[in-house]
């Protein structure tokens, strides 16, 4: 591996550490009560403190560390694609192995663990993105730009009547139908919290077959409907890394802190608008369930962006410090830590473990976020000390390039933490 290429990956591995611990402070509520307790501090039921966490984890957390994230994945493919063309491997083939193997654990992570997986999804972007690799880096910018902001566009215009229709219909001013729907909607909010309870608090065979009966294709679902959010940020990600942007060479210092400050400064006021409109308005059930989706893309892409390029430049003053190495071991091993940290979690909250789950008050939660963050920085770096690569990363690697697919066997497996 070359100097620039080790920087490149010790860059990315930091980020994407940040970006990982950043992702549980959001699935927390995922792992301790029902789904749509992720989208609203009065599910499943209200809660003293529950708002003020709630509305801190949406400004500087909620869809930013999950962009930020899926952008890395991008850059990864480029990296890994680079990495075994330099060894006479066929790329392409390469990766869709390591996706395909990469579906699979993901599918594997919702039905025996939890609803709220990404890596199957990300697989399923992954392979229409792969297709697009070759693209210069502009190309990779508009089609990625496209596919994020007309679709947001569209979705966001009817986000906007929804919730004034809901505002209607609370205000006692709606039609006979309007307030019909929102009953309706309401008793479905109600059957969701129940079906997800009965899963949170089955035993481990009994919410396994719960999954399989009631949604056996939820990650096909969370595919569709993350899709016009996951594949354009792979291919901004494809372009960062073209240009040069987690090494600093293709991006000056000065283009480095401006894209941190507007990313941060607008996306933040973006932020803090919708969740206090949310709160000065009791958060609205209807309201609270696309407040998280297209009205919020803008300011999770600018935030992303701006976290990306500040930690870019952080970077060289942290790397030779105990967090700074932390952080990219924790990077490097996010694989095993994002699956190991659902294994953590689900210990905690589910029925087959200490079931702590909706009963705890969910202002308790930020201990247990602190909880996985310790564990996630813990063991890395002194596993990296005498291993490669992480232990799920190590498997994922050696399915990927030890098992021959319709004929065709790689010579060996770059030597890469991507």
């Amino acid at each position: 591996m070359t100097p620039a290429a080790a920087t490149r990956i010790a860059a990315i591995d930091f980020v994407r550490g940040v970006a990982v611990l950043g992702i549980l402070a959001i699935n927390i509520t995922g792992f301790w009560g029902p789904t749509l307790a992720s989208f609203s501090p009065r599910l499943p039921h209200p809660d003293p403190g529950a708002e003020a966490w709630f509305a801190f984890a949406f400004v500087v957390f909620e869809g930013k560390m999950r962009a930020l994230f899926t952008m890395l994945f991008g850059a990864s493919m480029v990296l890994f694609a680079d990495a075994a063309e330099r060894r006479g491997a066929s790329a392409d083939w390469a990766q869709a192995r390591r996706l395909l193997w990469l579906a699979l654990f993901g599918y594997l992570h919702y039905l025996l663990l939890w609803w709220g997986d990404i890596l199957f999804p990300y697989a399923l972007c992954g392979l229409m993105a792969l297709a697009l690799r070759r693209m210069a880096p502009a190309g990779l910018v508009i089609a990625g730009l496209a596919l994020f902001v007309v679709p947001h566009a569209l979705d966001a215009a009817g986000d906007v009547m929804g919730i004034a229709t809901e505002q209607s219909v609370l205000a006692g001013q709606g039609a006979a139908a309007e307030v019909a729907e929102q009953a309706a909607m309401m008793q479905r909010i109600a059957a969701s919290m129940a079906d997800d309870t009965r899963i949170i608090n089955a035993g481990f065979l009994a919410a396994l077959r719960l999954r399989l009966s009631t949604a056996p294709f939820l990650p096909f679902e969370t595919f569709l409907h993350t899709l016009t959010e996951t594949l354009p940020l792979m291919l901004l990600g494809m372009a960062m890394l073209r240009t040069g942007f987690f090494t600093g060479g293709g991006w000056s210092h000065a283009a480095l802190r401006r894209t941190a400050a507007i990313g941060i400064g607008a996306g933040g006021l973006m932020a803090l608008g919708l969740i206090g409109w949310a709160g000065s308005h009791g958060f609205p059930p209807h309201a609270m369930l696309v407040l998280g989706g297209a009205l919020s893309a803008p300011e999770h892409l600018l935030m992303a962006m701006g976290y990306a390029a500040l930690l870019v430049l952080l970077w060289p003053r942290l790397r030779d410090g105990a967090a700074g190495q932390a952080l990219a071991a924790a990077g490097r091993c996010a694989f095993t830590n994002y699956l190991g940290t659902t294994v953590l979690m689900a210990a905690i909250f589910s029925g087959w473990g200490l079931g702590l789950g909706p009963e705890m008050p969910r202002a308790l939660l930020p201990l247990f976020v602190l909880l996985g963050w310790v564990a996630m920085l813990a063991w890395p770096r002194w596993w990296l000390a005498r291993h490669p690569s992480g232990p799920l990363e190590t498997l994922w690697r050696q399915l990927t390039w030890g098992l021959t697919w319709l004929g065709f066997r790689s010579p060996r497996p770059p030597a890469s933490s991507v």
